[in-house]
């Protein structure tokens, strides 16, 4: 919601929920994203009093509904003293506007309901920013929604000079600033961001980035392998910031693993350019982990809205290893059985009872294989160059001399390295 509108949306405690069922979606769909769309509400502590779905065949310019489901909604709002009206729908700033003059209540659309989770959840400086300018730039054709006193300003002394410009116009300038001022920001802060991505890039690490839908339990899994305590909340988005541990395979191997923003269906176009510099963090990874919630039933929507992300970043064609989390909640045979014949390869596990991590381990080790290997290198006195690339581009698992004077390394390296040490493998 418009910041100008905090102290209303205080007082917001009953909301009517509209969902769409339109010819490109079957029935059952469109309740599950209105039934999504009350558990994105509950995020904001806003009680849902009842959910109405509406059949649409042609988008209505006025209201996006038909006149006549209009005034059957308003008449809802009035018998059951509805506070704030919810679309599970973009609204035009027109629809909105025409709503609310209808309604006399609030009236936000799906994706202001995600801003406002996301202002919620922000806790980084860069995250701050990026849902700041989401929520400007949301804001600024709506800006006559935050505005009651459009009368116009007056210039010189007692209003001698004639109009100037309405309030509405100076505050769209503003805004724009504002906007201006945000992006400049945020460059700063994403050259930062470069900067500690190449200085763990100085050590070449095989780098994975756990990616899916939003409460899949991806920072549980990251404090299962790496022993961290990242946030862990059940609800959604509670991870808004890249988080990179580090962590040890079974096999020595070290890796780098990094926690990312979760995934929704209808995730606004805005948002995912808002957070692409965070999501940034997937399209560098060597490989993604992608984790699914197995034990809830739209396991399968979940997949598709992931990669439909995935695919609007340009990191689709990655290598992908599927992580079913939560087996210990999935009870029914049916369910598992499908995932695994839709997912041969896919990993079973529990993030919270370790269920299933050996095997996880044992593929994490066949990737980072692909992406790093150990070597073995015999370097002559002289070049001591070649010494301090190794130690300086890979990890040293093992150093001695011989009787010649001969360095004999181990060094476990990235594979697109290897062509650095070819003239001094043993």
């Amino acid at each position: 919601m418009l910041d100008t509108e905090k102290d209303n949306r205080k007082i917001v405690e009953r909301a009517l929920l509209v969902g769409i069922h339109d010819p490109s979606i079957p029935p059952v769909e469109a309740r599950e994203h209105l039934d999504e769309l009350e558990e994105l509400v509950d995020n904001l502590d806003i009680g849902v009093v009842h959910k109405e779905l509406v059949n649409l065949k042609v988008i209505n310019s006025r209201y996006y509904v038909g006149t006549g489901k209009a005034d059957e909604i308003l008449d809802i709002i009035k018998e059951m003293q509805i506070d704030c009206l919810i679309f599970d729908a973009e609204l035009s700033p027109s629809q909105q506007r025409n709503w609310e003059k209808h309604t006399r209540i609030c009236v936000i659309d799906r994706q202001e309901v995600i801003l406002d989770i996301f202002a919620n959840r922000a806790s980084t400086r860069e995250a701050a920013l990026q849902v700041q300018l989401a929520r400007m730039e949301y804001s600024l054709p709506r800006l006559t929604r935050a505005w009651t006193h459009l009368s116009r300003q007056r210039g010189g002394a007692k209003g001698t000079r004639g109009e100037g410009e309405q309030q509405i116009e100076v505050d769209r300038r503003l805004l724009k600033k504002s906007i201006s001022a945000c992006k400049r920001e945020l460059k700063e802060v994403k050259k930062q961001r470069d900067t500690q991505r190449k200085s763990r890039k100085r050590h070449e690490l095989p780098h994975a980035a756990i990616v899916g839908y939003t409460n899949a339990g991806k920072s549980s899994l990251l404090n299962r392998l790496s022993g961290a305590e990242v946030l862990v909340e059940d609800k959604l988005f509670a991870t808004l910031d890249p988080t990179t541990r580090s962590i040890i395979l079974p096999n020595n191997q070290k890796m780098l693993l990094t926690d990312t923003v979760g995934f929704v269906r209808k995730l606004p176009h805005d948002l995912v350019e808002a957070f692409k510099s965070t999501l940034e963090e997937a399209v560098l990874a060597d490989f993604l982990v992608l984790v699914l919630d197995i034990s809830n039933q739209h396991v399968e929507e979940h997949w598709e809205t992931t990669m439909s992300v995935l695919k609007e970043l340009g990191a689709e064609d990655k290598d992908i290893l599927i992580v079913f989390n939560k087996v210990d909640k999935q009870q029914d045979p049916v369910m598992l059985a499908r995932a695994k014949g839709l997912f041969p390869h896919g990993v079973f596990i529990s993030a919270v009872t370790g269920k299933g991590l050996e095997k996880l381990n044992s593929r994490l080790i066949n990737y980072t294989k692909v992406v790093s290997k150990v070597v073995k290198l015999k370097i002559p006195p002289q070049r001591h160059d070649i010494a301090a690339l190794a130690y300086s581009k890979g990890k040293v698992l093992e150093s001695n001399y011989d009787d010649e004077g001969l360095l004999w390394l181990t060094v476990n390296i990235n594979s697109a390295l290897e062509k650095l040490f070819l003239d001094f493998v043993a």
